[in-house]
């Protein structure tokens, strides 16, 4: 059987410092992305059945914001103000835009009415440039379900973290 007591120090440190090139490498990743996308968060995780049949909970959406012009029928990705969790909605009518700022109404294609009770108190439409984060140009269905589990059951988070640094650590080369 293999123990960490039979490792020399300096394999230790390789472990650990390969641990840390791959987390630095995926915070990488995702910092080009967001440059790339100009979205603070250019992929995300549908939450939710609002939007079946277009998208199903655990679904991956890839976000593109770099088009301020956002067209009615287009499925935009936005926050509320004082929430932490994006919501993944269809924009049903639009005003404004050209001099004015672009306002937003947004609606989830499996609810029956449209956001405005989602919204912050007082706000009756999203501003383009301030609450949407980004328009969804293409998906990867249920890739994201582990996301969901994660959150759902945070001891997983746990567990998976722990396996993965303990099979870094013990691996050898």
């Amino acid at each position: 059987m293999f123990s960490l007591g039979t490792m020399q120090p300096r394999q230790i440190l390789t472990q650990v410092l390969n641990f840390a090139l791959i987390l630095s490498t995926a915070f990488m990743l995702w910092k080009g992305l967001s440059v790339a996308t100009d979205s603070p968060s250019p992929i995300v995780v549908v939450l939710s059945g609002s939007m079946e049949p277009a998208f199903q909970r655990g679904d991956i959406l890839l976000l593109w914001n770099r088009g301020m012009d956002t067209k009615i029928g287009e499925v935009v990705v936005y926050n509320v103000k004082g929430k932490d969790i994006p919501i993944v909605h269809r924009v049903v009518r639009r005003f404004g835009g050209g001099d004015k700022p672009l306002k937003l109404l947004t609606k989830g294609d499996n609810n029956l009415s449209d956001d405005t009770e989602l919204y912050a108190r007082g706000q009756a439409y999203l501003e383009r440039s301030k609450d949407v984060i980004g328009s969804v140009v293409g998906y990867i269905p249920f890739v994201g379900y582990v996301t969901i589990l994660l959150s759902e059951h945070p001891w997983l988070k746990t567990v998976m973290l722990g396996l993965m640094g303990v099979m870094v650590v013990i691996q050898r080369e």
